[in-house]
């Protein structure tokens, strides 16, 4: 196994984040950069919104100043030639949404961003920000690096994601609270060990209100041994990274590089009474019931793009998939082109798919009722009064979205297409 590429050195620096004063808190990350003064090819990882706290009332006009912060960040990074990273408010003019945002920022400028994928709701984070998509390792001159922004710690497929994309060091920006720093602590260890990767965690210290910030900014080494740990108030610290230790690890035995699939998607085609009883488990958990339905006769782009949207509106999707004897009653004898078997096994290979019932009324009015989702979703060509359980999920008190279907995707045009070629 091949060394990887780390930086040199790694720490953090761990202060009070003044809410809405970036000036103040710029000004504070200066000062212990210089007193820290990292050698080159260090990394070194800033709180969670290190400049502008969570100042909701102001984020918009907050998130108007990354661009010059991140510039500020370049500066410092180019003084000494290392490597920043820590979360700031993102403004994406195009989504027209805002993000908690990490950069990594080095001498030539951002080198990429990871936005938080897991927002904290008892914060009202889900409020004000949006969740990030796509999880990817930051490429650097110092080798891939992950990333986490606080709650996401708790997560432990996000930096499992990234570690087997190759990152040997995960980055964790953090406002974790004092009440709860055992966990802040163990999980940091945990992330360690299981990803054999280094990990880089920079936590706020300090208090808004009656809140209190727990610091413990930590590094850990793939074994899970702490090689820097801060206490409870304003501190930097900066130690060195063995890439042996990372290397050595993996060479005994490399559980990050192990990845064996052992789930049989077929067992995701259930009767209905299956699926109720599945999702009063997962309801018990708090998870949010997405449910959609439809043919899927020729699975296409369309299908999957519809899909993927669907399943991020909650946490578990079930399609209800239209039985052969309800879509000839819909659509006429020569329909569907698959059996039912063949495209629910179809759709029970898709990652974004969790149950599939077929059901064999017109309509899935039955299926709805019986299962109560939180959130139903149809295309976006079906005006909301007229799709079918949209009021029975709304007298139980869930959601109903409609998502834009993808242009020039449909079954009928494929089967059109596929006739015309095969006339002589």
């Amino acid at each position: 196994m091949h060394e990887l590429p780390l930086p040199a050195l790694a720490g953090f620096i761990q202060f009070d984040v003044i809410p809405g004063a970036w000036q103040d808190n710029l000004a504070t990350v200066r000062r212990l950069l210089a007193l820290q003064r990292p050698a080159p090819s260090s990394l070194i990882v800033l709180p969670e919104l290190w400049a502008t706290g969570f100042a909701y009332g102001q984020l918009a006009e907050l998130a108007a100043i990354t661009p010059s912060l991140l510039a500020a960040l370049q500066e410092e990074a180019a003084q000494y030639q290392c490597l920043l990273a820590g979360s700031l408010v993102e403004h994406d003019l195009v989504a027209q949404a805002l993000y908690n945002t990490l950069f990594i920022v080095g001498p030539q400028g951002c080198l990429g961003r990871y936005r938080k994928q897991q927002l904290f709701s008892p914060m009202a984070e889900d409020s004000h920000f949006s969740p990030g998509d796509n999880p990817q390792p930051i490429a650097t001159g110092l080798g891939p690096v992950a990333c986490l922004v606080c709650y996401d710690l708790r997560f432990p497929d996000l930096a499992r994601h990234q570690a087997t994309a190759g990152a040997g060091v995960i980055v964790v920006s953090a406002q974790w609270p004092a009440s709860r720093k055992d966990h802040w602590r163990t999980l940091l260890q945990a992330r360690a060990i299981e990803n054999q990767a280094f990990v880089v965690a920079c936590n706020r210290c300090g208090s808004s209100g009656s809140l209190e910030f727990g610091g413990g900014s930590a590094v850990i080494d793939p074994n899970g041994c702490f090689l820097a740990e801060a206490g409870e108030q304003e501190e930097a610290g900066l130690v060195r990274l063995d890439p042996q230790v990372l290397s050595g690890v993996r060479q005994r035995f490399c559980s990050v590089g192990e990845s064996p699939y052992r789930w049989p998607d077929q067992d995701k085609v259930v009767a209905l009474p299956a699926a109720e009883q599945a999702l009063a488990g997962l309801k018990a958990v708090g998870r949010r019931v997405v449910f959609t339905n439809g043919c899927f006769d020729i699975l296409h782009q369309g299908h999957v793009t519809y899909l993927e949207a669907a399943r991020r509106q909650g946490d578990c999707l079930v399609v209800g998939l239209n039985s052969d004897a309800s879509i000839r009653a819909i659509k006429g004898p020569e329909r569907p082109v698959n059996r039912e078997e063949s495209r629910a096994r179809v759709l029970a290979a898709l990652g974004c798919v969790d149950y599939v019932v077929i059901f064999g009324d017109e309509t899935p009015l039955a299926l709805v009722t019986a299962l109560l989702p939180d959130v139903l979703v149809k295309g976006a060509d079906w005006p909301v009064e007229k799709i079918v359980g949209a009021a029975e999920v709304f007298a139980h008190g869930g959601t109903v979205i409609t998502i834009p279907m993808v242009e020039g995707c449909s079954t009928t045009g494929l089967i059109d297409l596929i006739r015309r070629r095969d006339r002589p």
